[in-house]
């Protein structure tokens, strides 16, 4: 059972997106204008299209937090989308217009929703598809995700990502990082780059290479990377197979539109190794057993979260054994396929007509990578706080606290 329940509603030229939250306990602080900062974030990147230029997210909160605090109830929130104003007539809600008034979408777009949407529901329109499954949808699961994150940094848990590739461009001399300290150094250099690559030399041709598929009319995907520190010990299960961690992290980064793979900290590239080779070896420190981790200094255990001495070395698992967290930072990997939308329309199927046409075009990005990556973050957010939530449960921020100082107490007399 999770504790931690959201759902999102809106379409893309829609009047505006609304979610709800449920599951976070009383007593945590929210600002919007640390939602308002995420979804910034989600709005940049090199290579989006030109609905940035129009929309300027702002997340207005309607219920849950009183004074800049959670109440414990469901938190509701709203982002209006401007360019409704050019749309109001098409996506109308209250009254009826002549189908030539809709602009009407009947010629599916390759690798979109269109065409299995609309035979699913009985739609002679794609735009009632194309508009909810829009990548519109994420900025909400954007402002979600950065309560989630405000919720677990009082837990010292925290969650950037960056982008390692774009089509064929990749990012020089990477490897699964074990350190939090590097990791968010990395997230810090990733942030002033306009691909959100941390390496320049990468960074410039990814950008060249998104120039040249704006001029062919083409579009770009790729891979980011997610990660995630101070995650205590024992976050999921390996009981069953939808409390597995890894597994839930997993679904949630595969739910964001056009990723079409995901990884956990080595990843695929364990097809090629030994078990010798990837394996992540376990010492012990006696001298950090039963300190706390903020008090820690010396262990090649970067937070050294089990407070009871034991660390690794190498983090090739990702956090994650067993689908339980083992206290190293979590790793995810993601890819991105290219966006369906082309500016040069592949070859479709009129399915009024039932006459070779080209694909429909939609005003789109041509490489969105980056904003993928962000909202990696927020859904990776959702998933750890409700297993922390899990693990160390209770409706208020003073309960849930006894409940995580007992458990590392705990832990430091093992």
């Amino acid at each position: 059972m999770h504790i931690i329940r959201f759902l999102t509603a809106g379409e893309s030229h829609g009047k505006a997106l609304t979610g709800i939250l449920e599951g976070i306990p009383s007593g945590f602080s929210v600002l919007s204008e640390e939602i308002d900062i995420e979804l910034k974030r989600r709005q940049g990147g090199y290579g989006r299209g030109g609905r940035m230029k129009i929309e300027s997210d702002h997340a207005e909160i309607l219920s849950g937090i009183r004074a800049g605090k959670t109440t414990g109830a469901p938190i509701a929130i709203q982002i209006k989308n401007k360019d409704w104003e050019n749309w109001k007539e098409i996506m109308n809600t209250e009254y009826r217009v002549h189908s030539t008034q809709l602009k009407q979408i009947t010629r599916p777009r390759p690798g979109h929703a269109d065409l299995a949407g609309a035979l699913k529901y009985n739609h002679k329109d794609m735009r009632n598809i194309l508009e909810r499954s829009s990548a519109r949808e994420t900025a909400m699961r954007v402002a979600i995700g950065a309560v989630a994150k405000q919720f677990l940094l009082a837990f010292g848990i925290k969650i950037g990502s960056y982008v390692i590739q774009i089509g064929n461009v990749q990012r020089t001399k990477y490897r699964v990082q074990t350190s939090e300290k590097d990791l968010l150094q990395s997230f810090k250099k990733a942030e002033k780059s306009s691909v959100r690559c941390l390496d320049q030399q990468s960074s410039e041709k990814m950008v060249r290479l998104i120039d040249k598929a704006i001029k062919e009319g083409n579009s770009l995907g790729g891979i980011f990377e997610v990660f995630i520190t101070g995650v205590p010990v024992g976050l999921g299960s390996h009981i069953q197979w939808d409390r597995k961690l890894d597994g839930r992290l997993a679904q949630a980064l595969m739910s964001i539109q056009a990723i079409k793979g995901v990884e956990i900290g080595l990843g695929f590239g364990m097809a090629e190794k030994s078990g010798s080779e990837v394996m992540d070896e376990i010492f012990f420190d006696r001298e950090a057993s039963g300190v706390r981790r903020e008090e820690t200094k010396r262990s090649p255990c970067p937070l050294l979260l089990t407070t009871c001495g034991f660390y690794r070395k190498t983090n090739n698992a990702g956090g994650i054994e067993g689908g339980i967290s083992n206290g190293m930072p979590i790793i995810l990997r993601a890819v991105m396929k290219p966006i369906p939308t082309l500016r040069k329309p592949l070859q479709s199927v009129d399915i009024k007509t039932k006459r070779s046409s080209s694909a429909a075009y939609e005003r789109s990005d041509i490489c969105a990578v980056p904003a993928a990556s962000v909202v990696g973050e927020a859904m990776a957010a959702i998933v750890i706080a409700d297993a922390f939530l899990e693990k160390f449960g209770g409706d208020s921020r003073v309960e849930i606290k006894r409940n995580y100082d007992s458990y590392v107490s705990y832990l430091g007399k093992f």
